[in-house]
């Protein structure tokens, strides 16, 4: 278990809050969004990655148990851990929802 945890926090460490992320999740579609929190939480152990999607994949607004780590819009909110997370330089997708039709 600590040996996990001292793996987690060194992945943890090269995140930074603010990076364009990708987040690949096993079994999950790869989604791309915002890093807004990175560290320890109230809600479980180990380190964690919050994040907000481009899209509402998430599946709540930076607020667990009544507890906020960051803000964002319902449903674009998740928590994944931290090798999970690849940072770059992935622009936001356009989706064609603001296509006229």
């Amino acid at each position: 278990m600590q040996e996990r945890q001292q793996e987690e926090k060194i992945l943890a460490d090269d995140i930074l809050v603010g990076s364009r992320c990708e987040v690949l999740v096993a079994g999950q579609p790869t989604k791309r969004g915002t890093v807004m929190f990175v560290g320890q939480t109230e809600f479980k152990p180990g380190y964690w990655v919050g994040l907000k999607y481009d899209e509402p994949l998430g599946k709540h607004d930076g607020s667990v148990n009544g507890k906020k780590y960051f803000e964002c819009q319902h449903k674009y909110g998740a928590f994944v851990k931290p090798q999970s997370v690849t940072v770059g330089d992935y622009p936001e997708e356009d989706y064609g929802l603001n296509d006229e039709i």
